[in-house]
């Protein structure tokens, strides 16, 4: 789970279940009782195992079926494990524009169509990219499961990987990088942080977003290559959940699908990384930003490995709300910050959680970084309350309870969980993990890893218009 300016990312999902226990949406109809544990949002997510199916087609696609009859509507989501961390050196941003180029037309598609097609039924589509993968879906009424299959297998087999749909997305792509790099504030900070954080595995030094220069200087056939050695059946999940008859989606999957060839696959090689970057601290001038801004990011363990858990809820006891440290100590009491925020990224490989402030214009960023540290080393050496603990623990639940209620969350979360780790009823078991969290486990795991030895800085300075006051 990533928490982002106060907002729980997608791993902190799961099943929704009402405040008296019961599922706000139907599990499957053979789901056999269970009994109650004493939590009914665990409860909640072992139905949700029992409700997940799980198939693979002759040409290795991987299918995840979940039924909730709840709303007539069923969400589709292919994930493809490629993203930038596949890139080679001068591609970055390739899985990226790869995810524009989807759009642009397959052979039974015209270049716009996909959209039109769903958004005259109702539905709505979009697609993401992350360094660990690609995704694409469309939420849609249940009667028109069959021509979100149709589409998304359409351009898995014949995408239009065209001179001109390239030219034309790479130009999209570049401008998406003006708007979300050049011109946002303390985004190139950020940036910055992840290549000292990951200088010694460069499968995540780069931007998912890509480099301006690498966007120049990419190339036709490059693209081409691309969509060969990655868009095959044997390297995607498709995960269908929503109200449909499993029978005959699957029908409909083998009829679109099944034809896809299976291709050979490039292995996914990375060195092996150190256990912690040597401390590094950076400056960076930024044209957007109104006042200082600090990144601190510290390296951690993958997700789904023993002590992540504990880590996010560390950045929540930090950061969480109004009521959490860093906001009622530098924000409330002390004015220092104008925000402040910690999250962690939920990789694959080796994963980083970051700390970022933004501060006031009173503040000075010697204080700041006195404050900061003041509070992680309390932390490192004094257990939270139990009643704090319990605090940051309800609100991951409350994501837990109404996380997964739209199809789209459960189709996304299950393909990328049988993507990721080979089943995807392993996110059923995510709370249980989050909950078994104890005090002097969140101790522990900061005074492991939130130390001054493995901590990576950027800080970040306005910088005026040339010929501007300073």
């Amino acid at each position: 789970m990533c928490y982002v300016r106060g907002v729980m990312s997608w791993r902190a999902l799961a099943i929704a279940v009402s405040l008296f226990g019961a599922p706000l949406f139907a599990a499957d109809a053979h789901a056999r009782t269970l009994a109650p544990p004493a939590d009914p949002a665990v409860a909640a997510m072992e139905r949700l195992a029992l409700s997940i199916q799980r198939v693979t087609l002759d040409n290795g696609l991987r299918v995840v079926l979940n039924v909730d009859r709840s709303s007539p509507t069923v969400a589709v989501a292919v994930t493809y494990d490629v993203g930038s961390r596949n890139e080679g050196p001068g591609q970055s941003g390739f899985a990226h524009l790869f995810e524009h180029m989807m759009f642009q037309g397959s052979r039974n598609v015209k270049k716009g169509q996909h959209f039109s097609l769903i958004s005259e039924r109702g539905g709505t589509l979009n697609g993401t990219t992350s360094p660990d993968r690609t995704n694409y879906f469309e939420d849609l009424p249940s009667s028109e499961l069959e021509l979100a299959l149709f589409l998304e297998a359409d351009r898995m087999r014949w995408l239009d990987v065209s001179a001109e749909n390239f030219e034309n997305q790479r130009a999209v792509v570049k401008e998406e990088y003006r708007m979300r790099v050049e011109n946002a504030p303390y985004a190139r900070g950020r940036l910055r942080l992840a290549e000292l954080a990951f200088a010694d595995y460069p499968p995540y030094a780069h931007p998912t977003i890509g480099k301006m220069e690498d966007l120049d200087a990419a190339k036709l056939e490059w693209v081409q290559d691309f969509y060969r050695r990655y868009y095959a059946p044997n390297n995607a999940v498709l995960a269908i959940a929503g109200d449909f008859d499993p029978d005959q989606a699957l029908e409909l999957v083998r009829k679109y699908f099944g034809g896809a060839e299976k291709r050979p696959l490039p292995p996914f090689t990375a060195p092996e990384p150190s256990g912690a970057p040597a401390p590094r601290r950076d400056v960076v001038e930024d044209l957007n930003a109104k006042t200082p801004g600090i990144y601190y990011g510290y390296r951690i363990p993958p997700y789904r490995t023993p002590d992540h858990p504990a880590l996010e809820l560390v950045a929540l006891l930090l950061t969480d709300g109004e009521s959490s440290r860093l906001y009622q100590r530098l924000v409330r009491d002390r004015a220092l910050l104008r925000q402040v925020s910690a999250w962690t990224d939920d990789r694959r490989g080796p994963d980083q959680l970051t700390i970022f402030a933004a501060l006031t214009e009173k503040a000075r960023l010697p204080e700041v970084e006195r404050a900061l540290e003041a509070e992680i080393a309390r932390l490192r050496t004094t257990p939270p309350s139990a009643a704090e603990l319990d605090r940051v623990k309800s609100r991951i639940k409350h994501a837990f309870v109404f996380g997964l209620q739209a199809n789209r969350q459960r189709a996304l979360q299950l393909g990328q969980y049988e993507l990721f780790y080979g089943d995807a009823r392993l996110l059923t078991r995510e709370l249980s993990e989050y909950l078994a969290v104890t005090p002097e486990d969140v101790r522990r795991v900061a005074a492991e890893y939130l130390v001054p030895e493995r901590r990576v800085v950027v800080e970040v300075r306005p910088r005026s218009e040339p010929g501007e006051p300073q």
